[in-house]
């Protein structure tokens, strides 16, 4: 006889939430990508925050290197605009400091040398040299807000957790669709909330953390 595996339902998870109209939020669900995108009630939710980045040298620059036009976006990066300045200039060479859009120095990028924290960028020397305060911008685009049963491998902010989905939803290929999600104050129970296949502890303890910063606990066994 086959085994036959029952579907959680909505009471299976959810164990207490303040006033729907505060605990919940209508969300839109992202179109699938080649099939339809069918997420369930109890799965934890990641938002897309971050699209692509795009690199300018600010007017006015004396030296003429180049930065990579298009650098690739980390899990920690921030929708914005990054500041890179020349701050050792050096013959066909030079140091750059660079800034998140808060301002906060992440590391200093040198000519030629891949530079890999937030964003993946490399400054080229050009046939003039950088002089102090050259410097460009990398503006990396706020995304969508649409969400995605969380995917701790992505870059575009749906690695991390902020909510559960309340109900069944399907998002048909190329379609997005209106769901609803639990997105702060409630009680959850671990038993019924659903993670991605091969998710580490590790990974499950970092999200579980998130939704608790964002007022939804999840108790162990409850």
């Amino acid at each position: 006889m086959p085994v036959q595996t029952e579907r959680n339902y909505l009471g299976d998870w959810l164990k207490f939430e303040a006033d729907n109209h505060y605990s919940r939020d209508i969300v839109t669900v992202l179109a699938g990508s080649g099939a339809d995108r069918a997420l369930l009630t109890g799965m934890v939710l990641g938002r897309i925050t971050k699209g692509t980045a795009a690199s300018a040298a600010v007017a006015g620059n004396t030296g003429n290197g180049t930065i990579t036009a298009a650098p690739a976006v980390g899990q920690a990066a921030k929708p914005g605009v990054y500041r890179v300045v020349c701050i050792e200039p050096a013959a066909d060479a030079g140091k750059f400091a660079v800034e998140d859009p808060d301002g906060v120095l992440i590391g200093v990028a040198t000519v030629g040398v891949e530079f890999t924290t937030h964003l993946t960028f490399t400054i080229a020397d050009g046939a003039a040299d950088f002089v102090a305060g050259d410097s460009f911008t990398i503006t990396v685009a706020a995304g969508s807000g649409k969400v995605k049963q969380i995917d701790f491998a992505a870059t575009d902010g749906s690695n991390a957790a902020c909510g559960i989905l309340l109900l069944d939803t399907t998002a048909p290929d190329g379609t997005d669709r209106s769901g609803v999600a639990i997105v702060r104050n409630a009680i959850v129970s671990d038993n019924g909330t659903t993670w991605p296949v091969g998710a580490t502890e590790n990974q499950k303890n970092a999200a579980i953390a998130q939704l608790k910063s964002a007022g939804i606990l999840v108790r162990q066994g409850a």
